[in-house]
This record gives C-alpha cells, sequence and structure tokens, in this order.
C-alpha cells in the first residue's frame, strides 16, 4: 500500500511536465484539413485548454505546444495586456502645442512647436480638431516656422521596404512620435459615366504631391481592378508624384487606394498647411524637427482616445503601425526614456516575470507581430490568455477581440456554424503563418483558450484546419474532454508516444512577397 501510495503522489507530481512534453492527437477533421492543405503536423502548434484562472488542469489538446513558433499578428494580444496593465485602461497619448516669439493679436510673431507623445489615432480628423483648437485661441497668421518635436521615440533609420519590399504600403509606416493619418493619402476612384473616365480624388490635398490621372472607364467584373489602373508612385526628398493611367470597371463604382506617401515631418506639414489654410491661417515658414525650447509656452493639448478605445482598434482590425505605436510608449512611459524596441521588449519581459510567467522563448522585435523573427509557442500564448482573463483589465481586452462570424478579421469566417457569436478570436496572418488565438465559449458553456499557429510555405491554405479546430472546442461533446495523450501522435503525422516537442528547433517562416494586416 505504501508503495503504491508512493507510486501514485510521484505520478500527480510529474503529470504536468508529462503533459508538457506528450503531443496529443488533433481531431480527426483537424488532421484531415491539414492533410488536404499539404501541412504536416510538425508544423503546426495547437494547445486549447479551459480558463484555468491559475487552477492546474490538464489542457484538452496540446500539439508541438512548447516549440517556439511566429505567431503573427497574435503577438498584439501580448502587447495589448502588457499595455492595459501597466499604462492603465484610461490612459491617453497627448499631443501638445507650443509658441515662442511673441503673440500680437491673432500673429505669431515666432515658431509653432508640435510635440508628439506617440498618439496612434492622430488622424486627418482628429488633427483637424487640434488645428481648431489653436484657432479657438486666437491664433491665425504664424511668422515663423512649424517646428516638429519627434524625441518622445527614439525610432532611428526605418525602411519601410524591408520586412516585404512593399515600402507604400501603410502597414510597413514606421512609427513616429507624430504620427499623423498613418502617413497616408487615400486615392478614391469616382466612375462618370456621361464621360467614360474615373476621376480621382486625394485626401489629404497635400501641396507637395502632384497628381497625374487620365483613367477610362472599362466593361466587365470588379476583379484586380488596381493592376488595369498601370499607377506610378514617386517619392523625392520632399514631395511625391502619383500617375494614374489605364482602365477603371465601371462596374467597381467607388473604390479607395490608400498609399504611404512622403516623409514624415514633409507630410505633416503637407497636411497642417491644408488644415490650417481652410480654416483661414497662414503659416510664413517651413516645417523641420527640432526640440521644444525652454521656455516655450504651452497653448493646446490634444489627447487621444482611451487606451481601451485604441487596443479594439488595434486587435479587431489589427493595424500594426498602432501597435508598434502603443509597444514604443511601453518604454517611453514605464522607463521614462524614448521610446525603443529594445526597451520595451525589457519592459514587457520583466512584466511577464512579475506576474510569474516564465517564457524563454519568447522574441519581441516590435510588438506588433508584423515580424520573422517575433517568436512564442503555443502553450506559452495561452498562459499568457489564462493570466489575461484573470486579471482586471479582462473585459476591456476581450472586446477588443474579433467576434467570429460577427466584426474585425473575424466577420466573415464561420457564418453558418454554431460557433458564430460565441467566440473571440484573433487572428495572424503573414505569407508562411496563419494563427489563431482566443476564447472559445463552447456548448456546455465553459469558456476555453485556444491557440493554434501555423508556420508553412501552405499555410494560407491553413484555415479550414483552424476552422474545424474551433467547431470541435465549441462542440464539447463528452469525446473531446480531457487530455488525449493516451492517443499520441507524433508531428510528423506517424503514430507514437510521448514526443518531446521542445526538442525540435522551430522551422523558419520565409519571408514572402506580402503580408496582411491582419
Amino acid at each position: 500500500m505504501l508503495r503504491i501510495r508512493i507510486l501514485l503522489l510521484i505520478t500527480l507530481l510529474f503529470a504536468p511536465c508529462l503533459n508538457a512534453v506528450a503531443d496529443d492527437a488533433p481531431p480527426p477533421e483537424v488532421v484531415a484539413a491539414l492533410k488536404s492543405a499539404g501541412i504536416p503536423l510538425s508544423a503546426v502548434a495547437i494547445q486549447v485548454q479551459p480558463v484555468q484562472n491559475g487552477a492546474a488542469h490538464l489542457p484538452r489538446l496540446a500539439v508541438n505546444a512548447a516549440r517556439a513558433m511566429n505567431p503573427a499578428s497574435t503577438m498584439k494580444l501580448v502587447t495589448s495586456f502588457a499595455a492595459l496593465e501597466l499604462l492603465g485602461p484610461t490612459f491617453t497619448w497627448k499631443t501638445q502645442a507650443f509658441i515662442t516669439g511673441t503673440l500680437n493679436g491673432d500673429t505669431l510673431e515666432g515658431d509653432l512647436i508640435l510635440k508628439g507623445g506617440g498618439d496612434p489615432k492622430l488622424t486627418i480628423e482628429n488633427f483637424w480638431l487640434l488645428a481648431r483648437g489653436l484657432r479657438a485661441r486666437g491664433l491665425r497668421h504664424i511668422r515663423g516656422n512649424l517646428i516638429l518635436d519627434r524625441s518622445y521615440f527614439e525610432t532611428g533609420e526605418h525602411d519601410p521596404s524591408r520586412f516585404d519590399a512593399e515600402p507604400l504600403r501603410p502597414y510597413n509606416v514606421g512609427p513616429d512620435a507624430l504620427l499623423v493619418n498613418f502617413k497616408s493619402v487615400i486615392f478614391t476612384f469616382v466612375p462618370n459615366i456621361e464621360r467614360g473616365t474615373a476621376q480621382v480624388i486625394t485626401e489629404p490635398r497635400l501641396p507637395q504631391l502632384e497628381l497625374v490621372q487620365s483613367v477610362r472607364l472599362s466593361d466587365g467584373p470588379c476583379n484586380d481592378w488596381r493592376a488595369r489602373l498601370k499607377a506610378d508612385f514617386q517619392n523625392t526628398a520632399g514631395s511625391a508624384r502619383a500617375v494614374f493611367s489605364g482602365f477603371y470597371p465601371a462596374s467597381c463604382g467607388e473604390k479607395t487606394w490608400p498609399v504611404a506617401l512622403l516623409s514624415h515631418p514633409n507630410y505633416i506639414e503637407g497636411v497642417f498647411r491644408q488644415v490650417w489654410e481652410d480654416m483661414g491661417g497662414t503659416l510664413g515658414g517651413t516645417a523641420r524637427d527640432g526640440a521644444t525650447p525652454a521656455g516655450a509656452r504651452l497653448v493646446h493639448l490634444q489627447e487621444s482616445p482611451s487606451l481601451a478605445e485604441v487596443v479594439r482598434d488595434i486587435n479587431k482590425y489589427s493595424n500594426n503601425v498602432m501597435a508598434r505605436q502603443m509597444f514604443l510608449t511601453l518604454s517611453a512611459e514605464v522607463l521614462k526614456q524614448p521610446g525603443s524596441n529594445e526597451r520595451s521588449a525589457q519592459v514587457v519581459k520583466s512584466w511577464l516575470a512579475q506576474r510569474g510567467l516564465d517564457l524563454p522563448e519568447l522574441v519581441l522585435e516590435n510588438g506588433s507581430g508584423l515580424s520573422r523573427i517575433e517568436r512564442i509557442s503555443a502553450g506559452g500564448m495561452a498562459r499568457v490568455l489564462d493570466a489575461a482573463f484573470a486579471s482586471a483589465v479582462m473585459p476591456e481586452l476581450m472586446a477588443s477581440l474579433p467576434v467570429v462570424a460577427q466584426d474585425g478579421t473575424m466577420r466573415r469566417r464561420l457564418k453558418t456554424d454554431g460557433i458564430a457569436g460565441q467566440a473571440h478570436i484573433k487572428t495572424g496572418s503573414l505569407s508562411d503563418v496563419r494563427t489563431i488565438a482566443g476564447y472559445v465559449l463552447d456548448r456546455a458553456g465553459q469558456r476555453n483558450i485556444v491557440v493554434f499557429i501555423i508556420n508553412h510555405p501552405n499555410a494560407v491554405a491553413g484555415q479550414a484546419a483552424q476552422d474545424a479546430l474551433l467547431r470541435w472546442v465549441y462542440a464539447a461533446d463528452g469525446s473531446n474532454g480531457g487530455s488525449n495523450a493516451g492517443n499520441a501522435v507524433d508531428s510528423n503525422g506517424g503514430s507514437g508516444k510521448g514526443n518531446v516537442a521542445s526538442a525540435r528547433a522551430a522551422q523558419p517562416v520565409k519571408a514572402g512577397t506580402s503580408a496582411s494586416r491582419r
């Protein structure tokens, strides 16, 4: 009897360790979908577990769960959770306007300084409100220069083509302490049936942007309409040129095309001049970078929406630029130093350690998931989500996740299934990566954490497997309860027992030609 008790005690003590290294057999429908997509089990990592709130329970399913994988945009969950706890849901970013010199009536004989605070949502509309605030305070004519204080972040030189050779895509815009409207110009194409042409409208109307348009309407479906336009974009030191020719299908109606043009300082100057002159103001000088001088007088402060609102935009629509702004803000606020990727990575890792979340495999580059080197394991992500569910900021984080079949990046998936509306799932997508991570309320009323990472050249075809797993978790029938460790498979799809997931190195993710925002 004593020997039996000792063996039982050893089993209980080491059961969590044994589970951590053994791979379960995924549901047959998931295996079939992966096989159809040409994706081996060695290229996936899965963890499914009940929300535990710190309790020690076995996961319902674990496949390669300890392996470091590229999570794509699901890394935003780590950054969002850290920001909500470290900064607080009510945190706001502040853009400040200072003046130097003398103000004679409505004329400033001096400079206007805009000091950026990293606001991720300083859109054209919010920038207009900033300018309106200055006009409301009596300022109209600025004889001096527009000084841009961008010292809140220490970003260095940013190469927008480094990630995927698409430097004009808005998702490749670098973070900036004075990020205005994602540094993008929106080109809107408006068909004119009578003339047989398509008019091109730009917003904002930048004085440094030359627009050349000669677009004719065509018949046929609205497929690949951008390729038919024969667009040519040119960026120079202080100006830009956009040329549109070719054809535009009339069946498209109105379409928009966002393009990131000009440098941050030139873009800000162009937007400010447009908005300021529309309000009847004048700017005598030019825009240049500089520090806020001692003695400058604060005349207006523009606050962003709350962090809780910004996190919702970041996760629902997987906005990489906003996520990077938030990531840099962590070190700027916590360390009171200019925000940098390296400092923010250390802030997040220190925060995780203080919470008892040891993630040795974690690699953070910019906190957005738009990276070839960021890594986390499925098990590590599940632990973060479990800790988040027990956190005081759980409502804000949960509300930021796309609702399956209803909104965000999950709005078109699983619309006719029972799981529709019953899960909050963040998606991730790069050329060779597809991921999902979040919470599923199953049919039995149990909240489950689900993480499914695919790193493989055929990853784009893996969505069916991920959707199959979500259906399986939601079904929650008796055959799905508990771990499947007794019926294990190795990560190559063959039968086996007790495979050590952590013993296999993570497969590198190839640099693709494109990357989505999801």
